[in-house]
């Protein structure tokens, strides 16, 4: 089964596009790779969670804060390579945790994109990864998701 029908399968329809909120695209080709720019959890035109992880955002809003990034990411990626079934591969993805000090559970947070993408993709979402914490993301984010793909 193709990304596409898994999606419908799943009953996840991709937003649009986000626009960028400074000077940059939301994802690049080289070769056969697609970059994403930082991804927020944003879900037409707002932000679903504002703060800081362990302080005013929890681990598990964040997480979901994490699956909605990824989806903005996939939804960038699509507008580049015509298809999520073009994906051969995700290659890497990037998680950044806008995080109170002693919040430590930054990988946990990203699982809410690594399994998303497990979810979609199977084997082929299998990937690379780092999980960072920060003390702030753009526009007050807890969570900021960057993908790297390989398409065929």
């Amino acid at each position: 089964m193709g990304a596409e029908a898994r999606l419908a399968e799943l009953g996840i329809e991709l937003p649009p596009v986000a626009t960028p909120v400074a000077a940059y695209v939301p994802a690049l080709r080289t070769g056969n790779l697609v970059m994403t720019s930082g991804q927020l959890p944003v879900v037409a035109g707002e932000l679903t969670h504002v703060g800081i992880v362990g302080a005013d955002v929890t681990a598990e809003e964040a997480y979901a804060a994490a699956r909605t990034a990824t989806l903005n990411a996939l939804a960038a990626v699509r507008s580049i390579a015509g298809s999520l079934d073009a994906i051969t591969r995700i290659v890497k993805v990037t998680g950044f945790v806008a995080s109170a000090v002693e919040f430590t559970g930054q990988p946990q947070v990203v699982n809410g994109a690594s399994e998303l993408l497990g979810e979609i993709f199977g084997d082929v979402g299998t990937h690379s990864r780092s999980a960072v914490g920060v003390a702030v993301l753009p526009l007050g984010a807890p969570v900021e998701i960057e993908l790297m793909a390989e398409v065929a």
